[in-house]
């Protein structure tokens, strides 16, 4: 009888290597993290300047008045639409409160005096009135 030489032969791995696939998700999500830009919380907007050339507020009463070609005044002084909602803004932080007198023209374009009467309620001035609209001086 022959001696025959059995030589075992290990058994083949069940299991899959993932060393390498795990090395590769890492740098995958390393490389994303440094690609995706970092979010801020911050809107960006321009706010409205202030009026430069308009004249002191008056700390009793201020009067805007509605021209007929639509110009808006600040005590007297024309200024742009823009310019109106900062205006009334500064009365409304003053100490005490100014009163506010809206004077439109009689001729004036009702949607000019409209957007004026929808500034001064945006801004929630406490103290206005109107002014000029009395009865005219004829009769009907």
């Amino acid at each position: 009888m022959r001696n025959l030489l059995v030589i075992e032969q290990p058994n083949p791995m069940m299991e899959m290597n993932t060393t390498p696939l795990i090395d590769v998700m890492l740098v995958l999500l390393i490389m994303f993290i440094i690609t995706i830009p970092i979010q801020t919380h911050a809107v960006k907007f321009d706010l409205p300047q202030p009026c430069q050339g308009c004249t002191d507020l008056r700390r009793d009463m201020n009067t805007v008045s509605v021209g007929r070609t639509g110009q808006i005044a600040w005590n007297g002084s024309p200024i742009p639409e823009t310019s109106l909602a900062p205006l009334l803004r500064q009365t409304q932080q003053m100490e005490r409160i100014p009163e506010l007198h809206l004077r439109p023209d009689p001729d004036a374009r009702f949607g000019t005096v409209d957007e004026v009467l929808a500034i001064i309620k945006r801004e929630h001035v406490e103290r206005f009135g109107f002014v000029g609209n009395e009865a005219p001086p004829y009769s009907f």
